[in-house]
């Protein structure tokens, strides 16, 4: 995944949109300090039509589709495409008008009850400063993906205060245990607990799974997040929520750990640092150090930008480019416990 490029590329500036009153579903809590309502998809159901769309990287081929639709219609759902997911301009998934085309598309159509990203990769902050928030707001959808639909998911819910899911894409694995967290979520609207599994098999100890505590406590917060890449490179812009008071979490892939430290330092340096109740790290995967003399470790940094905040904080959650990732609400209240490595569902994300 190369999310150099559009890091380099995409627009920042956006006019705010207001929210129409009469949107529907919303939530009796409000995305404070945005002075907006929190808006609240509705709970699927078996026999409902999913949308697929494609808002970053290009599909390589067509197996990735058949894949995607064999997997929820197992789930039990119809599967309806975008007109557009077999595009490409450049290595992104046809240009940003395609794009934004099937993404106001699903959200308007009254048959499609939830959309799902075929795959995450690059491009989707290109169409943030020209998506249709009304349209959003007053048609509120489940949206599921993770990776680059951070850009999203975040910017859903700060412009409409629309709750999205950072979790699976249709690319991803579907194991069974996948399927039955879908289905606690989606289908049950359960008030989920999330945690690692705590199964130690024929080990004395946990060697896998496992997490580290970097400062004890017990928080609540709306939990805000994403990979890491993408929140720091919205950074400045209209497209992030407010992060006071919130618990952030964060993942990311593929990224030398001098990147990592950068990453960090721009969101210490943007006020976003100061402004958290707790922290949460999922994975980096294949985050490797470099450089000719030497690399901090991800300990390091850590250490270094988080545990002087002196908030609950834990890392090795099941978050990130890794099987069995949890589904996170983004924009729900949750209680966090950092010793424990919990994230407990104050609210139903779902109506």
């Amino acid at each position: 995944m190369d999310k150099r490029s559009f890091l380099k590329t995409m627009g920042l500036a956006a006019a705010a949109i207001t929210i129409s009153p009469s949107a529907a579903t919303a939530a009796t809590s409000s995305a404070e300090s945005q002075g907006k309502q929190v808006l609240k998809a509705t709970a699927l159901k078996k026999g409902d039509t999913l949308g697929i769309i494609t808002p970053s990287s290009a599909l390589a081929d067509e197996e990735a589709i058949q894949k995607t639709k064999e997997v929820f219609e197992t789930l039990g759902f119809k599967v309806k495409e975008a007109q557009n997911i077999r595009a490409r301009y450049g290595d992104l998934a046809g240009t940003d008008d395609q794009r934004i085309a099937d993404i106001h598309a699903m959200f308007s159509d009254p048959e499609v009850k939830g959309i799902v990203c075929i795959r995450g990769g690059t491009g989707a902050s290109r169409l943030l400063d020209r998506l249709d928030y009304n349209l959003i707001a007053n048609n509120p959808k489940v949206l599921l993906g993770y990776s680059d639909v951070t850009a999203l998911l975040l910017a859903f819910y700060t412009k409409a205060g629309l709750i999205g899911f950072h979790g699976a894409v249709g690319t991803s694995t579907w194991t069974n245990k996948l399927a039955a967290a879908f289905g606690e979520q989606f289908f049950d609207n359960k008030l989920q607990q999330y945690q690692n599994p705590t199964d130690k098999g024929d080990n004395l100890i946990m060697y896998d799974n496992r997490i580290q505590t970097l400062h004890e406590g017990v928080v609540e917060g709306r939990l805000i997040g994403g990979n890491l890449t993408l929140i720091a490179g919205l950074c400045g812009s209209d497209f992030l929520p407010d992060f006071k008071d919130a618990i952030l979490f964060v993942e990311e892939v593929e990224e030398g750990i001098e990147r990592v430290d950068r990453m960090f330092c721009q969101l210490k340096n943007a006020g976003i640092l100061s402004r958290i109740k707790g922290f949460i790290f999922g994975h980096c995967t294949d985050c490797k150090p470099s450089g000719g003399y030497g690399s901090l470790s991800l300990q390091n940094v850590l250490t270094d930008y988080i545990k002087p905040l002196g908030i609950p904080a834990y890392s090795g959650a099941r978050i990130g480019h890794i099987s069995n990732q949890f589904i996170l609400p983004v924009g729900a209240r949750v209680r966090m416990d950092a010793q424990k490595g919990t994230i407990q569902l104050l609210e139903q994300a779902l109506v």
